[in-house]
């Protein structure tokens, strides 16, 4: 075992572990650093198996525009910064699903591919992967940027409360327990005349 190994067996541990603090914690700030972790631990592994191109654009895309979008979406839909109770549920069916379809995939890699070689194909460049994106993939990468943006809409959306609301419910809402309306007035007045009458 040589050195690229090790390191690869410990960032691929430090992905693994900060992805499972991720759907374990019960703090949404604290999922979206662990989050941070767990993607630089990818850019890492690219690192070491010499595709700079593809860890610096993990590193920006991911870790600088999707995860402070994410950030973002909670700090707009107000979501509760601390421990959340709604978060707080058995985990074990979640784990089991996970566990077994983790195992299933190792099994499915180690059974098709044992202890054969595989050669390493020539060293990409940015031409090459320019040409996959934009001409292969350009429909799923639209897709993609038009799924952030529906979520950074939806978020601002779901931070105005006054959104979808009647005039009728905003004057509700703007009005203090000490305010008095007009209609309100002869009420209390009639209550204060039955009141002398009666004395």
């Amino acid at each position: 075992m040589t050195g690229v190994d090790v390191l690869l067996l410990a960032l691929g541990a430090v992905a693994v572990g900060s992805g499972v603090l991720v759907v374990s914690t019960r703090h949404l700030v604290r999922a979206g650093l662990y989050l941070v972790v767990c993607l630089g631990a990818v850019a890492g592994m690219y690192l070491v198996l010499t595709a700079e191109l593809v860890a610096w654009v993990q590193v920006l895309i991911y870790v600088g525009a999707v995860v402070v979008l994410l950030l973002f979406a909670v700090m707009l839909t107000r979501a509760p910064i601390g421990a959340s109770d709604d978060l707080d549920r058995p985990g074990w069916p979640a784990a089991l699903i996970g566990g077994g379809v983790g195992l299933g995939l190792a099994a499915l890699l180690i059974d098709a591919f044992r202890w054969t070689t595989v050669e390493l194909p020539e060293a990409g460049t940015a031409e090459r992967i320019g040409e996959q994106v934009f001409a292969s993939w350009v429909l799923p990468f639209e897709v993609l940027s038009i799924l952030l943006l529906s979520a950074l809409v939806g978020a601002i959306v779901l931070s105005r409360p006054d959104i979808g609301r009647t005039p009728g419910d905003r004057a509700a809402r703007d009005r203090t327990p000490g305010d008095r309306t007009s209609g309100d007035e002869p009420a209390e007045r009639a209550g204060s005349g039955g009141e002398g009458g009666a004395r």
